[in-house]
C-alpha cells in the first residue's frame, strides 16, 4: 500500500504517488473469488479509468491478465515479481520497455 511511496519512491526519484484503497470485503465479489481473480484486478481497472497503468505484483495470474485485457480499454502492464526477490533489473528494464513504448 502506501509503503512503495517511503521505501521505493525515494530510492528511484519518484514522488508520492496516489495509492489505490483496498476494497472492503464486503464489495469483493464471491465468483472473482471462486474465478481465481484477485481482489485487486477491479479495483486497479476501475480506478485506472481506461488510463494506462502499470501493475507490479507478486500476485498477479495470467487470470488477471486476461480479464484486465477483456475489461479495461487502455494500456495496461500487468507485471509479476518474484516475492523473494523483490524487484530487480530485469524488471526494471521491462518497466522501461513498457513506458517508452508505442503500444
Amino acid at each position: 500500500m502506501a509503503d512503495a511511496n517511503n521505501c521505493v519512491a525515494p530510492l528511484i526519484g519518484l514522488p508520492q504517488l496516489p495509492v489505490v484503497a483496498r476494497p472492503e470485503p464486503s464489495d469483493i465479489d464471491e465468483q472473482d473469488e471462486r474465478d481465481g481473480l484477485h481482489w485487486k484486478t477491479r479495483t486497479v481497472v476501475n480506478w485506472a479509468a481506461g488510463r494506462p497503468y502499470a501493475w507490479i505484483d507478486d500476485e498477479i495470474t495470467d487470470t488477471d491478465r486476461t480479464w484486465v485485457s477483456t475489461h479495461h480499454h487502455g494500456q495496461a502492464l500487468l507485471h509479476r515479481i518474484d516475492p523473494r526477490q523483490g524487484l530487480t533489473d530485469t524488471d526494471y528494464t521491462a518497466l522501461a520497455e513498457w513506458l517508452h513504448s508505442d503500444s
